[in-house]
């Protein structure tokens, strides 16, 4: 039993992070995702691989949503949505992006460990993941036995596979369906 006291405590630590993220905010998450001609998403780091991993089950879903950055990456427009994932909502690429997504016209949803950050501000929606990360002055509540901002990204990607699975039921779509979307070129 060398790793699963390690990954009990994980788990234990996921858990009392997602007993504090405010349902009311999620469906006000969906809500915007199910109305947009075309989501964008973008993340820094490990952050970002998790948004393009969630990019990836939206396309799934036949949405629209491209990852910022990419060279298919089309326009964007007025009524767009720009979803970000920050850990400390301070990051200064993501910050640029949310700026020049509010001239555009574009909706903006940031999940975040610190909703009153710079990127929360400046968003429509503010969903807080109540977990730590270095990167920022503030502290947060939640405590972590693992490194750096491990416990933010792991949430960022369960909650984002969860959020999936909820447009998935609104959209009526099964597992199949989604996997009629799959790459097939690999």
């Amino acid at each position: 039993m060398i790793i699963y006291p390690i990954l009990k405590e994980i788990n234990e630590e996921l858990h009392s992070v997602f007993k504090k993220i405010n349902e009311d905010t999620v469906e006000e998450v969906l809500s915007y995702i199910l109305k947009a001609p075309q989501m964008f998403v973008a993340g820094v780091g490990r952050s970002g691989y998790m948004m393009r991993a969630f990019a990836m089950r939206l396309m799934h879903a036949k949405l629209n949503v491209f990852v910022i950055g990419d060279t298919e990456t089309p326009g964007a427009k007025k009524g767009d949505l720009l979803i970000l994932g920050s850990g400390s909502g301070e990051t200064e690429s993501l910050k640029a992006y949310a700026s020049k997504a509010k001239k555009l016209g574009l909706n903006i949803i940031t999940i975040t460990s610190f909703p009153d950050s710079t990127l929360g501000k400046i968003s429509n929606v503010r969903l807080h993941i109540p977990a730590p990360t270095p990167k920022s002055k503030k502290t947060s509540k939640q405590v972590s036995i693992q490194p750096m901002a491990n416990l933010f990204e792991q949430s960022l990607l369960i909650f984002s596979d969860a959020l999936s699975m909820k447009v998935m039921e609104a959209k009526n779509l099964n597992s199949n369906e989604m996997f009629s979307r799959h790459a097939n070129l690999e």
